[in-house]
């Protein structure tokens, strides 16, 4: 595992390519399934996963290093995601149950998985985001507000009422 002083020694040095692709290889799976639990389609996450990397290669360069490299990479990925989410109509206009079907291979599992999944996807975009980088990715608020630009306590704010929302959803799918 590379550390991110090993990866600004390379980038100090002008060896970009080499810092790139080892980023790519260090950090592409966690950054993939953070964009997946946003989006549901393996081909809508693996190109959001794209242009994140391609925003991370421009500017990879101009990087200051002040931040931690993974907070910098999951604000970009983050914002990608919500960039998608706005423009994406056809996902909003498509049934619940047609979008659980959507791709398979992410509910394998029993009833409460796929209703808890079909709780979060009922949640206003920012709530899912925030809800899923608290409750799956255990991310401090304190981490999360450097990654979103938002107050730490608006991000308590909006992930109790996130919590409370999968709970009452919980409850109507459940009973």
């Amino acid at each position: 595992m590379n550390s991110d002083k090993e990866l600004q020694a390379l980038c100090e040095s002008g060896q970009y390519e080499n810092a790139f692709s080892r980023i790519v290889q260090q950090y592409s799976q966690r950054l993939y399934w953070h964009i997946r639990k946003m989006v549901l389609l393996h081909d809508d996450a693996d190109d959001i996963l794209q242009n994140t990397l391609l925003k991370a290669w421009t500017g990879l360069s101009t990087f200051r290093w002040e931040s931690q490299l993974f907070t910098w990479l999951y604000r970009i990925a983050t914002n990608e995601v919500l960039t998608f989410l706005r423009k994406s109509k056809s996902l909003k206009q498509m049934p619940l149950e047609d979008r659980l079907d959507a791709d398979p291979q992410l509910f394998t599992g029993d009833q409460i998985q796929k209703a808890l999944q079909q709780a979060i996807l009922r949640l206003p975009p920012k709530q899912r985001l925030v809800f899923n980088m608290r409750y799956f990715d255990q991310i401090r608020y304190q981490d999360m507000s450097r990654i979103l630009g938002t107050s730490e306590g608006a991000l308590k704010a909006s992930y109790h009422l996130a919590a409370a929302k999968v709970e009452e959803t919980l409850k109507e799918l459940l009973l």
